[in-house]
């Protein structure tokens, strides 16, 4: 069976109306490519956990990218548990040389992702990142290096 290899950027603390809008955007587009689908992500709060949940939801396996080593203490911590959920059903792990979950970390990791990937599915307004890192930046790098690029932003979406 051939694999399909998805990867996901997308902006974090989605408020939950967008959040609804995206689940229904992502659950389309994903379900297309049912058990042959991989879906990287690196499980940030937000697009990546929800990309993660809708990956194994259609039947897909999972494959992980930790930043760094103190990524999951970056994280907000009523987001542990679903991290460690997923981290635990993933199929692969590939965890980065870091140690502290900085914008560095992060880059590098949204770029493996690209560079691991057939497609990225970028949720994302269209704005400049925030910081080095973000969702823009990962786009770039993607559309610099002819990787497709699916974005999801769904009528009244808003961070």
């Amino acid at each position: 069976m051939s694999r399909y290899r998805v990867a996901v950027t997308g902006h974090r603390g989605l408020p939950e109306q967008t959040m609804r809008l995206v689940a229904g955007e992502l659950r389309d587009y994903l379900s297309r490519f049912g058990s042959g689908l991989v879906g990287l992500s690196c499980l940030a709060d937000g697009a990546d956990t929800l990309f993660a949940e809708i990956v194994l939801e259609v039947g897909g396996a999972l494959e992980v990218v930790v930043p760094a080593e103190r990524y999951r203490d970056s994280l907000p911590a009523d987001h542990h548990a679903a991290y460690d959920a997923l981290l635990a059903r993933a199929q692969a792990v590939q965890r980065l040389p870091f140690v502290e979950s900085t914008p560095e970390a992060h880059l590098a990791a949204g770029k493996l992702l690209v560079d691991s990937c057939d497609t990225l599915v970028a949720v994302w307004d269209g704005a400049p990142a925030r910081g080095p890192g973000g969702t823009a930046d990962i786009v770039a790098y993607a559309r610099e290096h002819d990787r497709p690029v699916h974005v999801i932003w769904p009528p009244g979406a808003s961070r």
